[in-house]
């Protein structure tokens, strides 16, 4: 095999191409260690159809030399650049002779002089074979001077650092006022539940005693203007309605003052004159609360009375009730 490869070799026509080019990535004066180079070649007036085979240079990289990209092609057409991976724009602007330029990366890691390999580059066109050699180059790799004279060696510096920003501390100023708020949430929501348990737990007032603890807030004369008398009737008939709604079992509430007197009609423990008076009350408010009516010193003076009564009644009326029964059970 080896003897039929030297047979090839011998058979390719060798056709000097030039001197290689030796391009830096950094654009310096010299080449500095660690430094990156492209080393390849340009094949100038390229015919479509042309088939090329560039020769491994894997040998070439040891500790002090290293091949940091393979072969890459690129193409040049009429001063313009078709890299090889887009084979398809390629095919449809080549329509001439063209250039390629091939070439792989290097980084030199160790001064000194470099005396890089020749590049045999076998090219075939329309059953033709030939073999061009491009004439290896050398790369003078240098490290920074110093000045030995002059040269002191000093302790190793610590980091840098800089003043720390606003900008920089907005995120975390941002995230501590966000845990406190959710923090003072917490602490908020279990004080409430706390005594929403608590309040759960607490016995409940009777329903007269929670209306005659409302209405004794109206006692005063100083509702009677006329700019509070909304304020005034409102806070009376809320009162007797969330008292109805406990005693007569009826949704006042959410009523009006015609529904509201129709389910109490048929009640045996309020009187047709307490039934009327009340009724006249409600009407009297809804006229202030609506209609913005504005109601006589004496007419004011009777509504707290004819509430609380109402209230007293209705709770005697309850008392005689339980009596009456007890009685009974004792007989």
């Amino acid at each position: 095999m080896m003897i039929l490869t030297l047979i090839l070799a011998a058979m390719l026509e060798l056709v000097p191409g030039g001197d290689a080019t030796l391009q830096q990535m950094q654009k310096r004066d010299s080449i500095l260690i660690a430094d990156q180079m492209r080393y390849g070649l340009t094949l100038k007036d390229v015919q479509k159809g042309t088939g090329i085979a560039l020769p491994d240079l894997g040998g070439l990289s040891n500790d002090t030399l290293t091949i940091v990209g393979n072969w890459q092609l690129d193409t040049l057409v009429r001063g313009r650049t078709i890299h090889s991976r887009n084979a398809k724009a390629a095919e449809k602007t080549l329509r001439k002779p063209f250039d390629i330029y091939a070439s792989i990366l290097l980084a030199p890691f160790e001064e000194g002089t470099y005396e890089l390999p020749d590049l045999p580059v076998v090219r075939s066109f329309e059953g033709k074979d030939d073999t061009l050699i491009f004439k290896g180059l050398s790369m003078d790799v240098k490290t920074m001077p110093v000045d030995t004279a002059t040269f002191e060696i000093h302790d190793i510096k610590g980091q840098i650092l800089y003043p720390v920003t606003f900008r920089e501390l907005m995120p975390w100023i941002g995230g501590g006022l966000l845990a406190a708020a959710l923090v003072a949430l917490l602490v908020w929501l279990g004080v409430r539940a706390s005594k929403r348990r608590q309040e759960a737990l607490k016995p409940k007032d009777p329903a007269y005693i929670v209306a005659l603890r409302e209405l004794d807030k109206y006692r005063s004369d100083k509702f009677w203007a006329p700019e509070k008398q909304k304020t005034f009737y409102s806070g009376i008939t809320d009162a007797l309605k969330f008292y109805m709604e406990d005693r007569f079992g009826v949704d006042a509430p959410e009523m009006t003052t015609a529904e509201l007197f129709d389910a109490l009609k048929a009640d045996k423990d309020i009187t047709p004159e307490m039934y009327g008076s009340l009724k006249d009350l409600f009407e009297r408010a809804d006229f202030v609360k609506f209609a913005k009516h504005i109601v006589s010193d004496e007419d004011n003076a009777k509504a707290l009375p004819l509430a609380v009564g109402f209230v007293t009644s209705t709770y005697q009326a309850d008392l005689e009730k339980e009596a009456g029964g007890q009685e009974a059970a004792d007989d």
